[in-house]
């Protein structure tokens, strides 16, 4: 499915948009609502601004792209980010929070994750974000990022470009069985990656794909020709 470009003039335009979009997902899903929640400084604030809304937090099952193979309480991990900015703040039934093994190390905390994984079917929502390198979770360029078919839910990653070396990220093939993907990408220092995107040059972002509707939301500073397009609002 070709992704729907949408331009906001600036990161609060796109917040904005992008908790509607959550609000959507959610209305649109049945008893639950699986979410998955990307790291990263776009998604906290959007986390942030998430934490103060009304939403029915009892069907929310909160699940995770990628995870740093760190201490539970280490704040580079995603999971605590995220608790700190949203899941300790909204009553989310604890049992309903999936957060990955990391500390057990990349190959325990994959499997185990996998098996967590394995009685989930289709997810409502996935937020990702994009790197500077076109990586996304932690999808990164050079690397099996999970497409076959056949391959595993989630993935342990051992080289990492960029610290922690040692991750774990649910595959490309998992992250696209889901009823909405939103990418939510801020920031001049975006706007290679997104170009690249754009011109259909392989980025393991780009490999990402969904069910129902594929939107990719950037602000003025990452968009590559400074021009509005479908779906974006001035």
């Amino acid at each position: 499915m070709a992704p729907e470009w949408r331009v906001y003039k600036d990161c609060d335009s796109l917040l904005e948009a992008a908790l509607e979009v959550i609000r959507q997902s959610e209305a649109d899903s049945g008893s639950e609502f699986a979410i998955v929640l990307a790291g990263g400084q776009t998604p906290l604030a959007l986390y942030r601004m998430l934490a103060r809304a009304p939403m029915q937090w009892q069907k929310w099952q909160v699940y995770f792209g990628d995870e740093r193979c760190l201490p539970q309480e280490d704040p580079e991990r995603n999971s605590y980010q995220a608790r700190q900015a949203l899941l300790r703040q909204v009553p989310i039934p604890a049992r309903h929070i999936h957060i990955p093994p990391a500390e057990h190390g990349a190959t325990e905390a994959a499997a185990s994750y996998c098996r967590e994984l394995s009685t989930v079917g289709t997810f409502d929502l996935v937020l990702l974000g994009l790197g500077e390198d076109g990586h996304t979770a932690s999808l990164f360029p050079g690397h099996d990022i999970g497409l076959d078919a056949s391959s595993a839910d989630v993935l342990p990653v051992f080289d990492a470009p960029k610290p922690p070396r040692e991750r774990i990220s649910l595959s490309a093939r998992r992250l696209s069985l889901a009823r909405t993907v939103m990418f939510l990408v801020t920031g001049a220092s975006k706007r290679e990656a997104l170009m690249r995107w754009r011109q259909g040059r392989p980025i393991p972002a780009s490999r990402i794909d969904a069910q129902q509707r594929h939107l990719v939301l950037a602000d003025r500073a990452a968009w590559p020709d400074g021009v509005m397009t479908n779906g974006g609002k001035e």
